[in-house]
């Protein structure tokens, strides 16, 4: 699987060509699932998870980039359908677009519909992420970003990544995402640590980190 991991969606051009190149094809030619179930876990999340799938979320850019087509997988429903029903058509999706939310409800739901055991087999599938779409492939979070509960408790997440993020660095509705507080949380990752503004995403193809910004940024390594 290749990744661009984003703090916000499709924000400019640079991203964009990020985009491109991954699916190797125009979006025109593309077809997309989006994945909105991160966003039901934080305050007005439906409100929230309908602006995405409808592309009506100009502030982060992703479902209504023009796709040849566009479907809704949503990990809550999946366990109660025959893996038949979804599984093939995931295999042919060009990418998967992954919105924001809470990381650790989304991690739970993409264990427990059998996602996260899928997508290390889906070698030529594009995985685009927003904000807890993208720190979801970390190893772990940091206490800073658990929200929601898991049953199991702590702070871990897929790891399909060797690195953790903090998106919406120094993001003007959001004071505590500060450079300072960002720093503060990466001392404490075991994992080196992206700091990545909304104008910021990570590449990743075969383990190769690659990042892509017309914004800031800052690598922090324990």
């Amino acid at each position: 699987m290749r990744f661009l991991l984003t703090s916000a969606g499709i924000k400019n051009t640079s991203i964009h060509n990020a985009l491109v190149d991954l699916l190797g094809k125009p979006i025109a030619e593309s077809s997309a699932l989006c994945i909105p179930t991160a966003a039901y876990a934080n305050p007005d999340g439906a409100f929230h998870a309908w602006r995405f799938i409808s592309g009506r979320e100009p502030r982060t850019p992703m479902c209504e980039l023009g796709w040849q087509s566009l479907g809704v997988l949503e990990l809550t429903a999946l366990p109660s359908i025959d893996k038949e029903r979804w599984i093939p058509m995931l295999q042919e999706t060009d990418v998967l677009l992954v919105e924001g939310g809470d990381p650790l409800y989304l991690c739970y739901w993409m264990q427990q519909s059998g996602l996260a055991d899928l997508l290390p087999s889906l070698r030529e599938t594009v995985y685009v992420g927003l904000s807890a779409g993208s720190i979801v492939m970390a190893p772990n979070i940091g206490t800073d970003f658990v929200g929601w509960k898991p049953p199991t408790g702590g702070d871990r997440t897929l790891g399909l990544v060797d690195f953790a993020m903090f998106p919406h660095l120094d993001h003007p509705s959001m004071p505590d995402n500060s450079l300072a507080n960002a720093e503060k949380w990466a001392a404490g990752m075991p994992v080196p640590a992206y700091l990545i503004d909304d104008q910021t995403a990570i590449k990743v193809v075969d383990g190769t980190v690659e990042v892509v910004s017309e914004g800031h940024w800052k690598l922090f390594a324990p």
